[in-house]
């Protein structure tokens, strides 16, 4: 298997927990009643930290060895960052144009749209 299609694979294994993780913090925190766009941050957060760990040291290892390390952070907190600020845009359009449900229902496409953008940024960008 090419390196490209083993880390797409893991990519989307990562981000498939990511993204469950985010989405059910996301519902439950709107459900007690915090704001779309603090809960939409909040899961992000959540499922950041697992995501950054995981591809560091699955999706993107180099013979072996973890690809953590304080350069590759800043590089994942800069397009984590970028990421967050779209995202948290779409989920707060969506719930004020149609409700919190529909913001349920649409934040993982919102996700999965951008996580193709976060692909890119890792694999030529923050773990490289």
């Amino acid at each position: 298997m090419t390196p490209l299609w083993r880390q797409g694979l893991g990519y989307g294994a990562v981000g498939g927990l990511q993204l469950l993780l985010d989405w059910l913090s996301f519902v439950a925190l709107t459900a007690i009643g915090i704001p779309a766009a603090v809960s939409n941050v909040v899961g992000r957060i959540a499922g950041a930290v697992l995501g950054f760990w995981l591809n560091g040291v699955i999706t993107f290892r180099s013979e072996g060895a973890s690809r953590l390390g304080w350069a590759r952070f800043g590089r994942f907190a800069a397009s984590w960052s970028l990421m967050t600020v779209l995202s948290t845009l779409a989920v707060h359009y969506i719930n004020a144009q149609a409700g919190l449900q529909w913001a349920w229902l649409l934040k993982p496409a919102v996700d999965i749209v951008l996580a193709l953008l976060g692909f890119i940024a890792s694999r030529y960008w923050i773990y490289r």
